[in-house]
């Protein structure tokens, strides 16, 4: 297990998808403020793609290198305000989840089901009494 490469490409993702949001962000306030580059961005926005963050940034100076400069400030003030305590959200969210998940496989293992055909025995039950041999 390479945890520097794992850490790599995290973080990799992290950048993508804060750039996603930075652009979430631009095109409401554009949006507000003034409808045609919004409408321009949101295009831009679906014909370009968004998955890889840097490809986008750099595909989208060339065209509107004004916009790409907001978008860059915005996502660094994301990253600022989230960074601080992304790592413990991280870590308690996938404890919860891990734990959430073993759980219900635990359930899953230890629940008793007495009848060969799986059956409720309550159903078993009412089924004797209605066709007594």
């Amino acid at each position: 297990m390479d945890l520097k490469q794992i850490a790599k490409d995290t973080a990799k993702v992290l950048i993508s998808y804060l750039t996603y949001q930075a652009v979430r962000t631009v095109i409401a306030q554009l949006d507000e403020t003034d409808p045609p580059r919004s409408l321009w961005l949101q295009r831009f926005s679906t014909k370009e793609r968004v998955q890889d963050g840097e490809r986008y940034i750099q595909e989208l100076f060339p065209e509107k290198p004004d916009l790409a400069f907001r978008i860059l400030t915005v996502r660094e003030h994301l990253a600022g305000q989230i960074c601080e305590f992304l790592p413990e959200m991280v870590n308690s969210g996938i404890q919860q989840s891990n734990m959430e998940h073993r759980r219900r496989q635990l359930e899953r293992m230890t629940q008793y089901d007495p009848s060969p055909s799986g059956s409720h025995p309550e159903q078993s039950a009412s089924s004797e009494t209605e066709n007594p041999s």
